[in-house]
Protein backbone atom coordinates (compact mmCIF):
# COMPACT_ATOMS: atom_id res chain seq x y z
CA UNK A 1 0.00 0.00 0.00
CA UNK A 2 2.65 2.22 0.76
CA UNK A 3 4.02 1.68 -2.39
CA UNK A 4 1.39 2.93 -4.06
CA UNK A 5 1.08 5.63 -2.45
CA UNK A 6 4.11 6.49 -3.06
CA UNK A 7 3.53 5.63 -7.07
CA UNK A 8 0.31 8.10 -6.59
CA UNK A 9 2.30 11.00 -4.90
CA UNK A 10 4.70 11.48 -8.04
CA UNK A 11 2.18 11.06 -10.38
CA UNK A 12 -0.01 14.15 -9.58
CA UNK A 13 3.34 15.94 -8.28
CA UNK A 14 4.05 16.48 -12.48
CA UNK A 15 3.40 18.98 -14.50
CA UNK A 16 1.10 17.49 -17.02
CA UNK A 17 -1.12 16.44 -14.71
CA UNK A 18 -4.19 18.92 -13.48
CA UNK A 19 -6.01 19.22 -9.89
CA UNK A 20 -8.78 20.66 -10.09
CA UNK A 21 -7.97 24.02 -8.54
CA UNK A 22 -5.32 22.97 -6.67
CA UNK A 23 -1.51 23.07 -7.80
CA UNK A 24 0.80 20.19 -8.83
CA UNK A 25 4.24 21.10 -7.78
CA UNK A 26 6.41 22.91 -10.20
CA UNK A 27 9.69 23.70 -9.92
CA UNK A 28 10.06 27.15 -11.15
CA UNK A 29 11.86 30.56 -10.63
CA UNK A 30 11.27 34.02 -10.41
CA UNK A 31 10.25 36.62 -13.58
CA UNK A 32 12.20 39.61 -11.68
CA UNK A 33 8.46 40.98 -11.21
CA UNK A 34 6.97 40.68 -7.97
CA UNK A 35 3.22 40.83 -9.14
CA UNK A 36 3.84 38.27 -11.98
CA UNK A 37 5.16 36.37 -9.38
CA UNK A 38 2.53 36.39 -7.21
CA UNK A 39 -0.02 35.38 -9.75
CA UNK A 40 2.28 32.20 -11.37
CA UNK A 41 1.44 28.86 -10.59
CA UNK A 42 4.63 28.19 -8.25
CA UNK A 43 5.80 31.50 -7.87
CA UNK A 44 7.24 31.69 -10.90
CA UNK A 45 8.27 30.81 -14.65
CA UNK A 46 8.35 27.25 -15.22
CA UNK A 47 12.35 25.43 -15.34
CA UNK A 48 10.92 23.50 -17.80
CA UNK A 49 7.91 23.30 -20.38
CA UNK A 50 6.58 25.28 -23.32
CA UNK A 51 4.60 28.99 -22.37
CA UNK A 52 2.83 30.93 -25.22
CA UNK A 53 3.00 34.78 -25.06
CA UNK A 54 0.30 36.27 -27.31
CA UNK A 55 0.29 39.76 -27.92
CA UNK A 56 -2.10 42.08 -30.26
CA UNK A 57 1.66 42.82 -32.13
CA UNK A 58 5.10 42.38 -31.20
CA UNK A 59 7.22 45.73 -30.14
CA UNK A 60 4.32 45.75 -26.42
CA UNK A 61 7.43 44.30 -24.19
CA UNK A 62 6.76 40.82 -24.46
CA UNK A 63 10.98 41.09 -24.91
CA UNK A 64 11.20 43.17 -21.51
CA UNK A 65 9.07 40.60 -20.02
CA UNK A 66 11.56 38.22 -20.61
CA UNK A 67 14.77 39.89 -19.46
CA UNK A 68 15.10 39.07 -16.08
CA UNK A 69 14.59 35.71 -16.95
CA UNK A 70 17.45 35.92 -19.85
CA UNK A 71 19.79 37.39 -17.52
CA UNK A 72 19.16 34.55 -14.53
CA UNK A 73 19.69 31.59 -17.15
CA UNK A 74 22.61 33.39 -19.22
CA UNK A 75 24.55 33.74 -15.94
CA UNK A 76 23.84 30.30 -14.39
CA UNK A 77 26.47 28.60 -13.25
CA UNK A 78 26.68 26.37 -15.47
CA UNK A 79 25.14 28.15 -18.00
CA UNK A 80 23.25 26.62 -20.87
CA UNK A 81 22.75 28.43 -24.11
CA UNK A 82 19.38 30.92 -25.00
CA UNK A 83 18.31 30.10 -28.25
CA UNK A 84 16.54 32.60 -30.05
CA UNK A 85 14.75 31.60 -32.76
CA UNK A 86 13.75 33.82 -36.14
CA UNK A 87 13.12 36.56 -33.75
CA UNK A 88 11.30 39.42 -35.78
CA UNK A 89 13.90 42.06 -35.22
CA UNK A 90 17.79 41.86 -34.83
CA UNK A 91 18.08 42.01 -30.49
CA UNK A 92 19.63 45.49 -29.30
CA UNK A 93 22.86 43.79 -27.93
CA UNK A 94 23.48 47.26 -25.77
CA UNK A 95 19.88 47.34 -24.20
CA UNK A 96 20.35 42.73 -23.46
CA UNK A 97 23.59 43.53 -21.76
CA UNK A 98 21.99 46.91 -20.24
CA UNK A 99 19.61 44.51 -18.34
CA UNK A 100 22.21 41.72 -17.34
CA UNK A 101 22.21 39.04 -19.98
CA UNK A 102 25.54 37.79 -20.97
CA UNK A 103 25.61 37.87 -24.80
CA UNK A 104 28.15 34.84 -24.90
CA UNK A 105 25.35 32.59 -24.03
CA UNK A 106 22.57 33.88 -26.32
CA UNK A 107 22.00 31.94 -29.49
CA UNK A 108 20.12 33.53 -32.89
CA UNK A 109 18.98 31.17 -35.48
CA UNK A 110 17.58 32.40 -38.70
CA UNK A 111 15.94 29.81 -40.52
CA UNK A 112 13.02 28.60 -43.19
CA UNK A 113 12.04 25.72 -40.76
CA UNK A 114 11.87 28.08 -37.18
CA UNK A 115 9.55 25.05 -36.05
CA UNK A 116 11.67 22.46 -36.54
CA UNK A 117 14.80 24.60 -35.16
CA UNK A 118 12.97 25.52 -31.80
CA UNK A 119 12.31 21.49 -31.28
CA UNK A 120 15.72 20.86 -32.01
CA UNK A 121 16.81 23.33 -29.38
CA UNK A 122 14.28 22.07 -26.94
CA UNK A 123 15.05 18.85 -27.18
CA UNK A 124 18.95 18.82 -27.01
CA UNK A 125 19.21 19.33 -23.75
CA UNK A 126 22.11 22.65 -24.45
CA UNK A 127 19.50 25.01 -23.77
CA UNK A 128 18.21 26.77 -20.50
CA UNK A 129 15.80 28.41 -22.58
CA UNK A 130 14.39 28.62 -26.24
CA UNK A 131 12.79 31.45 -27.79
CA UNK A 132 10.53 31.22 -31.07
CA UNK A 133 8.15 33.63 -33.40
CA UNK A 134 6.27 31.03 -35.26
CA UNK A 135 3.21 32.41 -37.55
CA UNK A 136 1.30 29.44 -37.15
CA UNK A 137 2.09 26.42 -35.10
CA UNK A 138 -1.05 23.69 -35.27
CA UNK A 139 -1.97 21.85 -31.88
CA UNK A 140 0.21 18.96 -32.72
CA UNK A 141 3.16 20.77 -33.46
CA UNK A 142 2.68 22.40 -29.99
CA UNK A 143 2.47 19.32 -28.54
CA UNK A 144 6.14 18.14 -29.78
CA UNK A 145 7.59 21.17 -28.31
CA UNK A 146 6.11 20.60 -25.41
CA UNK A 147 7.30 17.25 -25.18
CA UNK A 148 10.72 18.47 -26.67
CA UNK A 149 11.23 20.87 -23.73
CA UNK A 150 10.28 18.57 -20.66
CA UNK A 151 12.56 15.72 -22.47
CA UNK A 152 15.85 18.60 -22.78
CA UNK A 153 14.37 20.33 -19.49
CA UNK A 154 14.43 23.54 -20.84
CA UNK A 155 11.72 26.05 -20.81
CA UNK A 156 10.28 26.67 -24.20
CA UNK A 157 8.77 30.66 -25.19
CA UNK A 158 6.47 30.40 -28.05
CA UNK A 159 5.40 34.52 -29.76
CA UNK A 160 1.74 34.36 -31.12
CA UNK A 161 -0.48 36.50 -32.08
CA UNK A 162 -3.26 37.50 -30.14
CA UNK A 163 -5.87 36.00 -32.54
CA UNK A 164 -4.79 32.79 -31.34
CA UNK A 165 -6.14 33.12 -27.90
CA UNK A 166 -9.51 31.45 -28.35
CA UNK A 167 -7.51 28.80 -30.04
CA UNK A 168 -6.90 25.11 -27.94
CA UNK A 169 -3.03 24.79 -26.79
CA UNK A 170 -1.71 21.94 -24.94
CA UNK A 171 1.38 24.89 -23.82
CA UNK A 172 1.43 24.70 -19.84
CA UNK A 173 0.67 28.35 -19.86
CA UNK A 174 -0.57 30.86 -21.70
CA UNK A 175 -0.10 34.42 -21.26
CA UNK A 176 -1.85 37.39 -23.06
CA UNK A 177 0.20 40.29 -23.39
CA UNK A 178 -1.13 43.70 -23.69
CA UNK A 179 0.02 47.45 -23.68
CA UNK A 180 -0.56 49.20 -20.25
CA UNK A 181 -3.41 51.06 -19.79
CA UNK A 182 -1.41 54.31 -17.95
CA UNK A 183 -0.24 56.34 -21.11
CA UNK A 184 2.24 57.98 -18.88
CA UNK A 185 4.50 54.99 -18.46
CA UNK A 186 5.82 52.01 -20.34
CA UNK A 187 4.27 49.22 -19.13
CA UNK A 188 1.73 45.50 -19.46
CA UNK A 189 -1.01 44.41 -18.59
CA UNK A 190 -1.08 40.40 -18.05
CA UNK A 191 -4.01 37.97 -17.99
CA UNK A 192 -3.47 34.07 -17.89
CA UNK A 193 -5.26 32.27 -20.68
CA UNK A 194 -4.24 28.90 -19.16
CA UNK A 195 -2.71 28.08 -16.02
CA UNK A 196 -2.56 25.39 -13.01
CA UNK A 197 -3.88 27.55 -10.18
CA UNK A 198 -3.13 30.99 -11.14
CA UNK A 199 -4.58 34.41 -11.04
CA UNK A 200 -7.46 34.97 -12.54
CA UNK A 201 -7.41 39.08 -12.38
CA UNK A 202 -5.41 40.73 -14.60
CA UNK A 203 -2.11 41.68 -13.50
CA UNK A 204 -0.60 45.09 -13.77
CA UNK A 205 3.31 45.82 -14.73
CA UNK A 206 5.23 48.90 -15.21
CA UNK A 207 8.63 49.14 -16.64
CA UNK A 208 11.02 52.37 -16.83
CA UNK A 209 11.41 51.75 -20.83
CA UNK A 210 10.53 49.05 -23.48
CA UNK A 211 12.96 46.61 -25.39
CA UNK A 212 12.11 46.82 -28.94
Amino acid sequence: MAANDQQLAQLLAHPSVWRGRSRAALDTFSTGYAALDAGLPGGGWPRHGLIEILTPRFGVGELYLLLPALAALSRAQPARWCTWVSPPHEPFAPALVAHGAALERMLFVRTHLPLWAHEQALRSGACEMALAWLPRASPRAIRRLQLAAEQGRALGVLFRSQRFAHEASPAMLRVLLEPGMDAGKYGARVSLLKSRGGSREPIELAWASAVA
